[in-house]
């Protein structure tokens, strides 16, 4: 009797057991965006550099090398809403600045500046490492580079609709490969078309990397 007792009392502690693991929620796997101190929390403001060695570039066609390089480039953006995973985390992307840039193009001596307009935008990060960048409606991806010239200083305008990235918790890193602006104002000294390559790493949270779950 009491072997059967306990052998009964074993059955019903495994189904306990069961039910609780079935009711257990999905968010005990952590957030989309997580670092080793645990979920990133809304409102937490997200940097990166150029990953060390890469530059940021602007060139005139996909496969070409002609056009604008930056040396240095960082953005800072604010998490607006980090779900359990899988999922998509969304960030607004308040700076992204650009330094130390050169240019290759037939009659430019230089460049003065490369700077983002219409910030913020909406940044989307989703489980499977997809990165979109949005503005607001009714408005543009925007950058203005300011080249010197022997006539002068020109502004060349480039805008594109959005930008999509990838993702990586190989390195924490995102990266936008030959992004198609179109030029929208500029002299002839501005190519038509921009593609823009960059690579950031790590971005980080507090200083702690950040991974896409």
């Amino acid at each position: 009797m009491r072997s059967h007792y306990r052998s009964l009392l074993a059955v019903a502690g495994s189904v306990a057991a069961l039910s609780l693991a079935a009711v257990t929620p999905a968010s005990a796997a952590g957030a989309v965006l997580t670092t080793a101190n645990g979920d990133v929390a809304v409102g937490d403001v997200l940097n990166a550099s150029l990953a060390s060695g890469t530059t940021a570039t602007l060139y005139s066609s996909a496969t070409g090398t002609s056009g604008v390089s930056c040396a240095s480039s960082a953005f800072s953006a604010t998490v607006t809403d980090n779900p359990a995973a899988p999922g998509t985390a969304t960030e607004s992307l308040t700076a992204h600045s650009f330094g130390s840039c050169t240019a290759n193009v037939l009659g430019v001596l230089g460049v003065t500046s490369v700077t983002v307009n219409n910030l913020p935008y909406t940044t989307s990060v989703g489980s499977d490492g997809s990165v979109t960048v949005t503005p607001a409606a009714g408005s543009t991806v925007q950058t203005t580079v300011v080249l010197r010239t022997l006539l002068g200083s020109i502004n060349c305008v480039y805008q594109a609709p959005s930008l999509t990235g990838v993702a990586s918790n190989a390195d924490n890193s995102i990266t936008f490969t030959s992004q198609h602006f179109t030029k929208t104002s500029g002299s002839s000294l501005c190519f038509a078309n921009g593609y823009f390559t960059a690579k950031y790493a790590p971005v980080t949270d507090a200083g702690a990397t950040v991974t896409v779950n």
